[in-house]
Order: structure tokens, then C-alpha cells, then sequence
């Protein structure tokens, strides 16, 4: 079945290319709602749905998160910073095929595979940073060193 275009819908779809972050419906959302504040948080939700089903964005399920929506719809991998919880494009080569590389499927029909790896963003690396010392080629304490 087509789905219409409708104005919510394009609002939606153009936010999310605007956005380019890897963006939670919620956030979607209130981007909306600043130039159009009586669209539904409903309406916006389904049309996100939809618009993932119909392959235009991505829908990337965060495990222990809120669902994020993804601009590039190629296969890529992510990144998650373990501070902030921001999503991060990997590049790095996609591996095709990596689920028949699976030895015992415990019964599972596997239809596909997304890698999410974990680490510390540096902006978040750069918040954690101690201040530079006044005095030039002052050390830290042992216990300080990375």
C-alpha cells in the first residue's frame, strides 16, 4: 500500500535529514514543534515508524536507550558514548554476510546484523580532561596518568 506524503510526514523526514545526529524520537519532536508547534507527538512517532519501514531513514534500536533515527539509510555501524549516550557513524567497511558466519543459531532465522561499539566521545574525553597545569612540564600524581 502507498503511503501518502503529507506535510506532517515531510516535516518529519526533513527534520531528521536536518538533524543528522542520530536523533531520538523525542528530539524529532521538539525540532518540529519550533516552527510548528501543533503537530502531534503521536503524529510524529508514526510517521517515524513509517518513514523507517519505507527504508527513507533508519531506525536504530539502542539497547537500555530511547530509538534513535538515522539520516543514512546504507548499512553502516554505530558508535555509543558510555558518558553522553550520543550515536556516532563507525566507518569502517560493512560486513556483508557476517550472520552466516554463525556457528549455532539456537533455531534463529537470522535476517541481518547492526554492530553497536562502546567507548568515550572526546568531547566527553575532553570534559574529563584535568586542567593544564600553570607550571610547564609539571606531572600528574601516578594514579592520574592515563
Amino acid at each position: 500500500m502507498m503511503k501518502r506524503n503529507t506535510i506532517q510526514r515531510s516535516l518529519i523526514l526533513e527534520a531528521v535529514n536536518r538533524l543528522q545526529c542520530h536523533a531520538t524520537a523525542e528530539e524529532i519532536y521538539n525540532e518540529i514543534t519550533r516552527e510548528h508547534p501543533n503537530i502531534g507527538r503521536g503524529t510524529v512517532y508514526r510517521n517515524l515508524k513509517q518513514l523507517s519501514e519505507g527504508g527513507e531513514i533508519r531506525k536504530l534500536e539502542v539497547p537500555g536507550g530511547a530509538d534513535r533515527y538515522d539520516h543514512r539509510t546504507i548499512s553502516h555501524y554505530h558508535a555509543r558514548c558510555l558518558r553522553c549516550g550520543r550515536l556516532f557513524d563507525v566507518e569502517m567497511d560493512y560486513i556483508e554476510h557476517l550472520e552466516r558466519s554463525i556457528k549455532d543459531t539456537h533455531g534463529f532465522v537470522i535476517s541481518g546484523h547492526d554492530i553497536m561499539f562502546k567507548g568515550v566521545c572526546p568531547k566527553c574525553i575532553a570534559q574529563a580532561a584535568p586542567p593544564a597545569s600553570p607550571q610547564a612540564g609539571a606531572s600528574f600524581p601516578a594514579e592520574n596518568r592515563g
